[in-house]
């Protein structure tokens, strides 16, 4: 950990500019708290309550998202994984043994996909090798544990890679989602740690 975090780091201050995508500026006034009208669904953190971790990739950063409103949560291999939702599970794969920093190992990403109420859709990936808990057709509550955090696919160190897209216009967009935190509701920012609990 103390190794990884400084080479994400330099990683995300010396990659390549940022994404051009007009959702990143809606981002950043989202996180702000510049836009406040917000009706959006607020989900829970994908981890059991009482934990804590911290994302280490936030929405259009510099390192592998610079196109994805996408998260990544640093968590060692075996983390439960929440449902951030309720829904049903449309899509499971967990017999990817393999992960590193080189693309072709994209392919062996463990995933889980649920789709929610309104038709949204929330991925997480990156599970250890038969790391579901859960089957394509189970319902589940939000905050229900579902996997096991690991590291196959493209992925430099064990992590949960978090994304939430929805149908609009005839293509699936990824959009941005705000989460119940110990301090409140919040959209949530790179290099930060995020409790999961009541307010307090």
């Amino acid at each position: 950990m103390k190794f990884i975090l400084p080479v994400l780091l330099l990683l995300s201050i010396t990659s390549c500019s940022v994404s051009k995508n007009p959702l990143r500026k809606q981002v950043k006034l989202l996180q702000k708290g510049i836009n406040k009208d917000d009706t959006s669904y607020v989900y829970a953190l994908p981890y059991e309550e009482g934990k804590t971790f911290r994302v280490i990739q936030g929405y259009f950063s510099r390192f592998t998202h610079k196109e994805r409103a996408a998260l990544d949560f640093n968590m060692k291999r075996g983390t439960k994984i929440s449902a951030a939702r309720e829904g049903v599970v449309t899509r499971v794969k967990e017999d990817g043994t393999k992960g590193g920093l080189k693309k072709k190992y994209r392919p062996d990403g463990n995933n889980i996909v649920i789709q929610h109420p309104d038709g949204s859709r929330a991925g997480y990936w990156h599970l250890q090798h038969n790391g579901a808990l859960v089957n394509v057709g189970d319902t589940v509550k939000k905050g229900q544990v579902i996997g096991l955090s690991g590291k196959t696919g493209y992925a430099m160190t064990p992590h949960l890679h978090f994304l939430v897209w929805r149908s609009g216009g005839g293509q699936w967009q990824q959009v941005p989602t705000r989460f119940q935190t110990s301090k409140g509701i919040k959209y949530l920012k790179g290099w930060r740690k995020y409790h999961n609990s009541k307010p307090e």
